[in-house]
């Protein structure tokens, strides 16, 4: 079986609100220039609970902790990877960028995102639900 069926990495994104209905953007440091912009996200850990990477992964990034709500994308991507999205809410913590990873962090309005942001973003942002 392990022979004859794909191996996959899972690429968990987190759609982060805060109270007022904005969304968490970072500028990604490693992703390629010009769609540099980007939720938060990162790839779950053998045997992780995808909730706890999106929980993992924002805290890494961005020393903020979040509630993990409804699931809103899961689908293949790129080659051998699964790619799944949540949303979450924001419970607190200082925003504190991992400069390593994180060139920037902005909350932004839905209708206001910066140039350069992921497509899969725009969807995901306005609440919809991504096949």
């Amino acid at each position: 079986m392990w022979i004859l069926h794909a191996k996959f990495v899972v690429g968990v994104t987190g759609v982060v609100r805060d109270d007022e209905g904005r969304v968490l953007l970072l500028k990604h440091r490693m992703w390629p220039p010009g769609r540099q912009w980007g939720l938060p996200s990162g790839f779950a850990r053998k045997g992780e609970d995808f909730r706890e990477t999106v929980v993992r992964e924002v805290r890494e990034e961005t020393n903020l902790d979040v509630e993990v709500g409804r699931l809103v994308m899961l689908n293949s991507g790129f080659r051998t990877r699964l790619e799944v999205a949540y949303e979450a809410r924001l419970l607190g913590g200082e925003l504190r960028v991992d400069p390593f990873e994180i060139l920037e962090a902005r909350w932004c309005r839905p209708d206001g995102l910066p140039e350069g942001v992921q497509p899969v973003c725009h969807p995901l942002v306005r609440g919809e639900t991504v096949p």
